[in-house]
């Protein structure tokens, strides 16, 4: 019996800690994954000065936050590097929260009894739940990458917070000879793209320089309407949005109707 995604070649775009799972599932249905890393991801360290400073008084002053708001399953596991690092025992009193199953997943694997809004994955999910309307004299940390969205620190300061940003890692591009851009994306025609934010597509079109303009008429599945806009700005013809950025839910969207 044939598979349901037999003959397709799939580019897998996650970071290469992070692709196991999305390659063995495209196996299991039949398509051919193409692995190639788009982000990678670097942890804060002492060379990163200021950021490395600020990051470590933050963490010292865990206990006196009501939540801590890890933004991704990458913030999760090496914020929680950090909190091994300086609390021998997690504080009491605090809320670990994940922007969304897939992030508080993360944590409850790491240790945390860690809490998500029901219904989406992102910033503006989190924003909508009751607990974080009135949020006077509250106090809240972000643990996230350089260069995040502003949207959901904005947000809870506007509404009464008292919100620290700490950057404890950032997204690099990475770094791949011309061959092995010809070799994985040229040499054979690809069925679709999995992508699942903004700067992994820029990078991607950054990577493939001027030939870039090749791939607009490949397939992009992407995790939500606000990617797809980008990807479009960015002269993609043909997209399609996922129910979310886990691996089942990216790969599913590529299964026929």
């Amino acid at each position: 019996m044939a598979k349901p995604l037999s003959g397709l070649r799939v580019l897998v775009t996650r970071p290469a800690h992070q692709s196991a799972s999305q390659i063995d599932y495209l196996q299991r249905l039949g398509a051919e994954p193409v692995p190639l890393p788009l982000l990678e991801i670097v942890a804060t360290t002492e060379q990163d000065g200021a950021d490395y400073q600020l990051c470590k008084a933050c963490i010292l002053d865990l206990d006196l936050y009501r939540d801590v708001i890890f933004v991704s399953p990458n913030a999760a596991r090496i914020g929680a590097d950090w909190i091994d690092e300086y609390w021998p025992q997690l504080p009491l009193g605090v809320r670990w929260v994940g922007i969304g199953k897939q992030t508080a997943d993360t944590l409850a694997q790491l240790g945390f009894e860690a809490w998500h809004a029901e219904g989406g994955f992102d910033s503006e999910t989190l924003l909508a739940d009751p607990s974080l309307q009135e949020m006077s004299g509250e106090r809240v940390l972000i643990l996230r990458a350089e260069g995040g969205r502003d949207l959901l620190a904005d947000t809870l300061r506007r509404r009464g917070a008292r919100v620290d940003l700490a950057h404890i890692y950032r997204r690099a591009c990475p770094a791949y000879a011309d061959a092995v851009i010809q070799s994985t994306i040229y040499a054979q025609p690809l069925s679709a793209i999995l992508i699942t934010s903004g700067q992994a597509l820029r990078n991607l079109l950054q990577l493939c320089g001027p030939a870039a303009a090749t791939l607009t008429e490949t397939l992009i599945i992407v995790p939500s309407a606000r990617l797809a806009e980008l990807a479009h700005s960015l002269g993609f013809n043909r997209i399609r949005v996922a129910q979310g950025p886990d691996d089942q839910s990216m790969v599913d969207t590529l299964l026929p109707a």
